[in-house]
């Protein structure tokens, strides 16, 4: 059948507006519903590399959690290839949905709700999860909501913790990852203010770009990890560790970020040895670049906690999310930082299972949960967001 341009344009703009009305013509609210059972949702998150889908219940049951790696197709680039990524989240989705179903042992048709990530992330990216998402809400007669990538990592804990535990707003939230690091001040579901944000590079793209500079292989959790690995690896079978200098934390007293420069200082340490870095220096040059990035995080931490405790707003709980998140040392200084500037009452930290830190549907269909269940749903026009400051969740 040929294609007819301006007739099938407006063909085109008369369903998608009958589209638009389905959700709420066609759909009853939760409130309606909780005497049969609780509220499903399937997530789409196809951000940057990995291909997600999972199935999250209002219960705060996580029934499924699908999550494809392209480590293997980025690493020769020294990071994520966006055309590569593209055309891997097109052949990995389908699979990914099939999968999440059948992980969850439920039909699509028992699926209330469909959430995708509608930003921040790669332009590209973004769009492979919200066509699959729109397509599918659409064709099924679902309603659908658009996610903040970054509020999903945010509310993470929210769906991890045990139930006496949950922190408790206001609480501080520090997203740390491959494309952001942010300390906010959460005092709803919906309401972050931005304390602090990175001058230049995001603490995960300083992990990597370290971990490539130290020559280290992406392995199959990516170079961070890989970093973090190396900085485990005992002393037994080395020769002594070279001593080098700590690395200073920048902007000494500000809310403020700085990782290219401490990422620069390893490359300067680097540029100036006239041999090739043998194993112990790497190691030593690792460990000194992961110390220096938990100082910094762990001075911003304190002084926010600080600035804020001035203004008569007290924090008891800092919730730590993102990739980069999931790096045990980094978790156990935060403690230690915690627990020394607040010995007489004890300041709750959450972060979420390791496998929730990088990126995921689950969070996302998390994050759209509460919409889901007041009846708050998106257009089947909804326009992506590749740049959405989260301060602007609302708008």
């Amino acid at each position: 059948m040929p294609i007819l341009g301006s007739g099938l344009c407006r063909q085109n703009v008369v369903l998608l507006r009958r589209l638009r009305d389905v959700p709420l013509t066609a759909h009853r609210t939760f409130r309606a519903r909780t005497g049969r059972r609780t509220f499903i949702v399937l997530g789409f998150e196809s951000s940057a590399d990995d291909t997600c889908a999972a199935i999250v219940t209002s219960s705060r049951q996580i029934l499924s959690n699908v999550v494809v790696k392209q480590h293997d197709l980025h690493e020769g680039f020294g990071g994520i290839h966006p055309s590569v990524a593209i055309e891997a989240h097109q052949r990995n989705m389908p699979g990914a949905v099939r999968m999440a179903l059948e992980q969850a042992c439920i039909s699509i048709h028992d699926i209330d709700g469909i959430a995708f990530t509608r930003g921040p992330g790669i332009g590209g990216c973004l769009s492979v999860g919200s066509n699959a998402a729109k397509s599918l809400a659409a064709a099924l007669g679902k309603p659908l909501v658009g996610v903040h990538h970054m509020q999903a990592h945010a509310l993470t804990p929210l769906l991890t913790t045990p139930t006496a535990d949950l922190p408790q707003f206001p609480f501080l939230t520090l997203l740390i990852s491959g494309g952001h690091t942010l300390l906010l001040l959460a005092s709803s579901l919906t309401s972050f203010q931005i304390l602090a944000t990175t001058a230049d590079a995001s603490i995960g793209r300083a992990f990597d770009k370290t971990a490539r500079a130290l020559g280290l292989s992406w392995g199959t959790r990516g170079p961070g990890a890989a970093l973090e690995e190396l900085c485990r690896v005992t002393n037994d079978e080395l020769e002594s560790l070279p001593d080098i200098q700590p690395f200073t934390v920048p902007m000494p007293g500000k809310l403020a970020f700085s990782f290219a420069s401490l990422q620069s200082s390893v490359e300067r340490y680097i540029s100036l040895m006239e041999e090739p870095l043998s194993s112990s220096h790497k190691i030593a040059l690792a460990r000194a670049f992961q110390a220096a990035a938990a100082r910094q995080l762990c001075a911003k931490l304190t002084l926010s906690l600080h600035k804020l405790e001035l203004k008569n707003v007290i924090v008891k709980d800092v919730v730590v999310s993102g990739g980069v998140a999931s790096n045990m040392f980094l978790r156990e200084k935060l403690r230690a930082a915690l627990d020394e500037y607040s010995s007489d009452e004890r300041i709750s930290l959450h972060f979420p299972p390791l496998e929730l830190c990088t990126d995921n549907a689950a969070m996302i269909a998390w994050a759209s949960m509460h919409r889901f269940l007041a009846g708050d749903y998106d257009d089947y026009t909804i326009d992506l967001r590749a740049k959405w400051s989260i301060e602007d969740i609302r708008i």
